[in-house]
Protein backbone atom coordinates (compact mmCIF):
# COMPACT_ATOMS: atom_id res chain seq x y z
CA UNK A 1 0.00 0.00 0.00
CA UNK A 2 1.52 3.29 -0.84
CA UNK A 3 -0.30 6.70 -0.24
CA UNK A 4 1.11 10.49 -0.71
CA UNK A 5 -1.02 12.19 2.26
CA UNK A 6 0.27 10.15 4.84
CA UNK A 7 3.17 7.66 6.34
CA UNK A 8 2.16 4.34 5.93
CA UNK A 9 3.67 1.87 7.68
CA UNK A 10 3.13 -2.55 8.70
CA UNK A 11 5.04 -4.43 10.96
CA UNK A 12 3.97 -6.99 13.22
CA UNK A 13 0.02 -7.44 11.69
CA UNK A 14 -0.33 -3.47 12.76
CA UNK A 15 -0.98 -1.31 9.91
CA UNK A 16 0.10 2.37 11.19
CA UNK A 17 -1.31 5.88 9.52
CA UNK A 18 1.10 8.96 10.82
CA UNK A 19 -0.78 11.56 9.91
CA UNK A 20 2.05 14.28 8.11
CA UNK A 21 1.78 17.98 7.75
CA UNK A 22 3.15 18.92 11.48
CA UNK A 23 3.32 22.81 10.15
CA UNK A 24 -0.36 22.77 10.28
CA UNK A 25 -1.13 20.48 13.22
CA UNK A 26 -1.79 17.58 10.52
CA UNK A 27 -4.75 19.52 8.94
CA UNK A 28 -6.26 16.88 6.59
CA UNK A 29 -6.64 18.37 2.72
CA UNK A 30 -9.47 16.53 0.24
CA UNK A 31 -6.43 14.50 -0.86
CA UNK A 32 -5.97 12.75 2.85
CA UNK A 33 -9.62 12.23 3.16
CA UNK A 34 -9.69 10.22 -0.38
CA UNK A 35 -6.67 8.83 0.69
CA UNK A 36 -7.52 7.85 4.52
CA UNK A 37 -11.14 6.26 2.90
CA UNK A 38 -9.30 3.77 0.69
CA UNK A 39 -6.55 2.85 2.94
CA UNK A 40 -9.32 1.90 5.36
CA UNK A 41 -11.06 -0.51 2.59
CA UNK A 42 -7.44 -1.80 1.69
CA UNK A 43 -6.80 -2.85 5.26
CA UNK A 44 -10.07 -4.16 5.79
CA UNK A 45 -9.13 -6.60 3.04
CA UNK A 46 -5.37 -7.17 3.66
CA UNK A 47 -5.09 -10.20 6.09
CA UNK A 48 -1.81 -9.16 7.08
CA UNK A 49 -2.82 -5.90 8.57
CA UNK A 50 -5.02 -7.47 12.11
CA UNK A 51 -5.42 -3.96 13.75
CA UNK A 52 -4.82 -0.35 13.32
CA UNK A 53 -3.12 2.44 14.74
CA UNK A 54 -3.82 6.29 13.96
CA UNK A 55 -1.38 9.17 14.83
CA UNK A 56 0.10 12.18 14.08
CA UNK A 57 3.63 13.61 13.51
CA UNK A 58 4.76 16.80 15.44
CA UNK A 59 2.57 18.61 18.31
CA UNK A 60 -1.32 17.55 16.80
CA UNK A 61 -3.06 14.56 15.90
CA UNK A 62 -5.38 16.31 13.38
CA UNK A 63 -6.29 19.90 13.59
CA UNK A 64 -9.25 18.89 10.88
CA UNK A 65 -9.74 20.13 7.70
CA UNK A 66 -7.42 22.66 6.30
CA UNK A 67 -8.34 26.33 5.98
CA UNK A 68 -6.18 26.71 3.08
CA UNK A 69 -6.75 23.96 1.13
CA UNK A 70 -10.54 23.10 1.84
CA UNK A 71 -12.57 25.65 3.86
CA UNK A 72 -11.03 28.85 1.42
CA UNK A 73 -11.93 26.81 -1.50
CA UNK A 74 -15.84 25.20 -0.66
CA UNK A 75 -16.76 29.05 -0.68
CA UNK A 76 -16.22 28.35 -4.37
CA UNK A 77 -17.98 25.60 -4.91
CA UNK A 78 -21.76 24.69 -5.30
CA UNK A 79 -24.22 23.19 -3.25
CA UNK A 80 -23.87 19.93 -4.68
CA UNK A 81 -20.32 19.76 -4.81
CA UNK A 82 -20.61 21.03 -1.10
CA UNK A 83 -22.23 17.88 -0.44
CA UNK A 84 -20.52 15.84 -2.10
CA UNK A 85 -17.27 16.98 0.06
CA UNK A 86 -19.62 16.33 3.24
CA UNK A 87 -20.47 13.12 2.06
CA UNK A 88 -16.44 12.16 1.30
CA UNK A 89 -16.19 12.59 5.39
CA UNK A 90 -18.89 11.14 6.36
CA UNK A 91 -17.36 8.02 3.99
CA UNK A 92 -14.18 8.21 6.30
CA UNK A 93 -16.29 7.52 9.46
CA UNK A 94 -18.13 5.06 7.62
CA UNK A 95 -14.86 2.84 6.18
CA UNK A 96 -13.34 3.54 9.81
CA UNK A 97 -16.43 1.56 11.50
CA UNK A 98 -17.14 -0.85 8.86
CA UNK A 99 -13.09 -1.94 9.12
CA UNK A 100 -13.21 -5.11 11.20
CA UNK A 101 -9.38 -4.58 12.30
CA UNK A 102 -9.39 -2.75 15.39
CA UNK A 103 -8.34 0.87 15.34
CA UNK A 104 -6.17 2.39 17.91
CA UNK A 105 -6.05 6.37 17.89
CA UNK A 106 -3.01 7.50 19.63
CA UNK A 107 -3.66 10.71 19.88
CA UNK A 108 -0.70 12.83 20.56
CA UNK A 109 -1.74 16.96 20.55
CA UNK A 110 -4.86 18.41 19.71
CA UNK A 111 -7.35 16.56 17.83
CA UNK A 112 -10.28 18.72 17.18
CA UNK A 113 -12.78 19.21 14.44
CA UNK A 114 -12.74 16.24 11.94
CA UNK A 115 -9.45 15.32 14.12
CA UNK A 116 -11.54 14.42 17.03
CA UNK A 117 -14.35 12.25 15.15
CA UNK A 118 -11.36 10.30 13.62
CA UNK A 119 -10.43 9.92 17.51
CA UNK A 120 -13.90 9.17 18.33
CA UNK A 121 -14.62 6.51 15.49
CA UNK A 122 -11.60 4.45 16.77
CA UNK A 123 -12.32 1.83 18.97
CA UNK A 124 -9.55 2.45 21.19
CA UNK A 125 -8.47 6.17 22.45
CA UNK A 126 -4.86 6.08 23.74
CA UNK A 127 -4.06 9.83 24.84
CA UNK A 128 -1.16 12.01 25.59
CA UNK A 129 -1.31 14.30 29.01
CA UNK A 130 -0.62 17.32 26.64
CA UNK A 131 -3.59 16.61 24.03
CA UNK A 132 -6.89 18.09 24.03
CA UNK A 133 -10.36 17.34 21.91
CA UNK A 134 -12.76 20.16 20.80
CA UNK A 135 -15.89 19.41 18.59
CA UNK A 136 -15.61 22.67 17.66
CA UNK A 137 -18.33 22.80 14.31
CA UNK A 138 -20.58 25.78 15.73
CA UNK A 139 -17.64 28.33 16.54
CA UNK A 140 -16.96 28.22 12.62
CA UNK A 141 -21.18 28.16 11.93
CA UNK A 142 -21.90 24.84 11.11
CA UNK A 143 -24.10 22.06 13.03
CA UNK A 144 -22.22 20.22 15.44
CA UNK A 145 -23.96 17.08 13.72
CA UNK A 146 -20.93 15.93 11.60
CA UNK A 147 -19.18 13.07 10.39
CA UNK A 148 -20.87 11.14 12.62
CA UNK A 149 -20.86 13.33 15.70
CA UNK A 150 -24.23 12.95 17.14
CA UNK A 151 -24.53 8.93 16.38
CA UNK A 152 -20.76 8.32 18.23
CA UNK A 153 -20.33 11.14 21.00
CA UNK A 154 -23.66 10.50 22.77
CA UNK A 155 -22.80 6.45 22.71
CA UNK A 156 -19.61 7.33 24.10
CA UNK A 157 -19.92 10.11 26.52
CA UNK A 158 -23.80 10.14 27.54
CA UNK A 159 -26.40 12.38 25.79
CA UNK A 160 -26.37 15.41 28.00
CA UNK A 161 -22.57 15.70 27.81
CA UNK A 162 -22.19 14.95 24.02
CA UNK A 163 -25.02 17.81 23.93
CA UNK A 164 -22.95 20.61 25.59
CA UNK A 165 -19.69 19.28 23.52
CA UNK A 166 -21.33 19.92 20.57
CA UNK A 167 -23.29 22.75 21.33
CA UNK A 168 -20.67 24.86 22.73
CA UNK A 169 -17.36 23.06 20.71
CA UNK A 170 -15.46 24.21 23.79
CA UNK A 171 -11.98 22.50 24.89
CA UNK A 172 -11.92 19.07 26.57
CA UNK A 173 -8.32 18.18 28.11
CA UNK A 174 -6.88 14.55 27.90
CA UNK A 175 -8.53 14.16 32.01
CA UNK A 176 -11.59 15.59 31.51
CA UNK A 177 -11.82 13.12 28.28
CA UNK A 178 -10.81 10.16 30.70
CA UNK A 179 -13.02 11.38 32.83
CA UNK A 180 -16.07 11.52 30.81
CA UNK A 181 -14.94 7.98 28.76
CA UNK A 182 -13.34 9.78 25.75
CA UNK A 183 -10.55 9.09 26.20
CA UNK A 184 -9.80 5.00 27.16
CA UNK A 185 -6.28 5.86 28.50
CA UNK A 186 -4.00 9.04 29.89
CA UNK A 187 -0.44 8.39 29.48
CA UNK A 188 2.70 10.69 29.83
CA UNK A 189 3.90 12.04 26.47
CA UNK A 190 6.93 10.37 25.91
CA UNK A 191 5.36 6.87 26.66
CA UNK A 192 2.26 7.41 24.43
CA UNK A 193 3.32 5.72 21.41
CA UNK A 194 4.69 2.83 22.71
CA UNK A 195 1.66 2.08 25.07
CA UNK A 196 -0.82 2.54 21.69
CA UNK A 197 1.76 0.34 20.16
CA UNK A 198 1.27 -2.03 22.85
CA UNK A 199 -2.46 -2.01 22.87
CA UNK A 200 -2.37 -2.31 18.78
CA UNK A 201 0.06 -5.78 19.28
CA UNK A 202 -2.09 -7.00 21.62
CA UNK A 203 -5.49 -6.45 19.12
CA UNK A 204 -3.15 -8.06 16.44
CA UNK A 205 -3.17 -10.89 18.27
CA UNK A 206 -6.05 -11.73 19.06
CA UNK A 207 -8.43 -13.54 17.61
CA UNK A 208 -9.31 -12.31 14.03
CA UNK A 209 -12.43 -13.49 13.36
CA UNK A 210 -14.06 -12.99 16.97
CA UNK A 211 -12.65 -9.11 17.04
CA UNK A 212 -14.21 -8.59 13.73
CA UNK A 213 -17.34 -9.82 14.90
CA UNK A 214 -17.14 -8.13 18.29
CA UNK A 215 -16.94 -4.71 16.26
CA UNK A 216 -19.82 -5.77 13.62
CA UNK A 217 -21.95 -6.54 16.56
CA UNK A 218 -21.16 -3.24 18.46
CA UNK A 219 -22.06 -1.41 15.33
CA UNK A 220 -25.39 -2.57 15.17
CA UNK A 221 -26.19 -3.92 18.75
CA UNK A 222 -26.74 0.24 19.54
CA UNK A 223 -29.51 0.56 17.16
CA UNK A 224 -31.81 -2.30 18.02
CA UNK A 225 -33.65 -3.63 21.13
CA UNK A 226 -32.83 -6.29 23.50
CA UNK A 227 -33.91 -10.06 21.61
CA UNK A 228 -32.87 -8.65 17.93
CA UNK A 229 -29.07 -7.92 19.81
CA UNK A 230 -29.11 -11.45 21.98
CA UNK A 231 -30.25 -13.68 18.69
CA UNK A 232 -27.21 -12.15 16.95
CA UNK A 233 -25.11 -12.32 19.53
CA UNK A 234 -26.13 -16.76 19.76
CA UNK A 235 -26.09 -17.02 16.37
CA UNK A 236 -22.42 -14.84 16.28
CA UNK A 237 -21.19 -16.81 18.75
CA UNK A 238 -22.03 -20.45 17.74
CA UNK A 239 -20.15 -19.47 14.49
CA UNK A 240 -17.21 -18.33 16.39
CA UNK A 241 -17.17 -21.94 18.13
CA UNK A 242 -16.54 -23.14 14.62
CA UNK A 243 -13.30 -21.19 14.11
CA UNK A 244 -9.86 -22.53 14.76
CA UNK A 245 -9.51 -19.89 17.28
CA UNK A 246 -12.18 -20.95 19.75
CA UNK A 247 -10.24 -24.59 19.27
CA UNK A 248 -6.72 -22.69 20.27
CA UNK A 249 -8.20 -20.98 23.35
CA UNK A 250 -9.24 -24.27 24.52
CA UNK A 251 -6.30 -26.10 24.35
CA UNK A 252 -4.12 -23.30 25.47
CA UNK A 253 -6.83 -23.17 28.81
CA UNK A 254 -6.11 -26.52 29.25
CA UNK A 255 -2.38 -26.67 28.76
CA UNK A 256 -1.90 -23.33 31.30
CA UNK A 257 -0.64 -21.10 28.38
CA UNK A 258 -1.50 -18.09 26.84
CA UNK A 259 -3.37 -19.05 23.39
CA UNK A 260 -1.60 -18.55 20.28
CA UNK A 261 -4.42 -17.00 17.92
CA UNK A 262 -1.57 -15.57 15.34
CA UNK A 263 1.96 -15.87 14.35
CA UNK A 264 3.67 -12.70 12.50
Amino acid sequence: MSYKSFVFEQDQGVATIRLNRPETLNSLTFETYEELNQAMQDIDKDDSARAVMITGTGRGFCSGGSFVDIIQKLFDRSTQEKYQFTRLTCDLIKNMRRCRKPIVAAVNGPAVGAGALIALASDVRIVAESAHFAFLFVKVGLAGADMGATYLLPRVVGLGMASELLMTGRKVSADEAHRIGLANRVVPDPDLLGEAQKMAATLASGPFRALGMTKDLINHACGMDLEPALEMEAQTQALCMEAPEFAEGYKAFLEKRPPVFYRP
